[in-house]
């Protein structure tokens, strides 16, 4: 790999190690930037995140598309309320299912007979499974894609980082203080693969009062600012928890969730 590598190997002449991993692109596809959401642990809301930042990017009017990577536990067809019978063949390749607002989204749920079926699988199958999204379905036009990757440092994190062309991570945490130890996995596993990070997100940071609107921390005080100073990154926003935002998901409306704290976030990743 070059010194000047910029990574984007979609554009690069350069027949380097770091190229040869990478999935091909469906013939039909053109995808701008692609995003990975990582979590060094499950139970942050890593899907929830890349939820609302695909849903904050077609609000600002980009074309948007979320892969969903973490195969044994997908949520985001739910969160979307896009069942399996919108997904189709042409014959070539797999049409992803859209959700109300237009975002493109493939899922290992809308795939299965049964949501609540268990994905088996061993990490070889799981590692292809990705592969297949990337290489055999047809997301068209897509100026950002969204890859809610499955949590920790494995197998097929490990292939998500080599197979696609990831412009950038985003790294989801939450406020204990054992979640730094775990970010500190994430951040250097990222660097150890050469991909930027383009900032951190502290979830289920606080509860805000409806009356008063004090913040109330009740996972105790937020190590954020610490893990950012220590390992350069950027803050994109300490997110609270919020029945409405839970609700809304689980009825496959998530699309329909605004607030005050959203609009904050919305302009945090404007530099995306």
């Amino acid at each position: 790999m070059s010194q000047d590598c910029n990574h984007d190997c979609q554009s690069c002449q350069e027949d380097c190690q770091e190229r040869s991993f990478l999935a091909p692109m469906n013939k039909d596809s053109h995808i701008k930037k692609v995003i990975g959401v990582v979590s060094g642990k499950g139970g942050v809301g890593k899907s929830s995140i890349t939820s609302l930042l695909a849903v904050l990017k077609q609000r600002q009017g980009y074309q948007c598309a979320i892969l969903d990577g973490d195969i044994t536990g997908p949520s985001i067809a739910k969160t979307f309320g896009v069942e399996g019978t919108q997904i189709y063949s042409n014959g070539e390749s797999i049409i992803p299912a859209k959700s109300l607002e237009g975002i493109r989204i493939m899922s290992t749920n809308l795939l299965l007979n049964d949501s609540e079926e268990p994905v088996v699988w061993r990490g070889p199958i799981l590692a292809g499974m990705i592969k297949q999204f990337w290489s055999d379905v047809q997301w068209g036009d897509v100026d950002y894609m969204f890859v809610d990757m499955p949590p920790g440092t494995g197998d097929v994190p490990l292939t998500i980082f080599q197979s696609l062309p990831l412009d950038g991570i985003v790294i989801v945490t939450s406020p204990q203080e054992l979640v730094s130890m775990i970010v500190s996995k994430a951040v250097n596993m990222a660097r150890t693969m050469n991909i930027p990070i383009l900032g951190i997100v502290e979830n289920m940071s606080y509860v805000q009062c409806p009356d008063c609107e004090k913040k109330i921390f009740v996972f105790g005080k937020s190590h954020l600012q610490d893990v950012a100073k220590k390992y350069d990154l950027h803050i994109l926003g300490q997110l609270p928890l919020d029945s409405e935002l839970t609700q809304l998901s689980d009825m496959g409306m998530i699309e329909n969730y605004s607030s005050k704290w959203l609009d904050a976030f919305e302009k945090e990743i404007e530099f995306f």
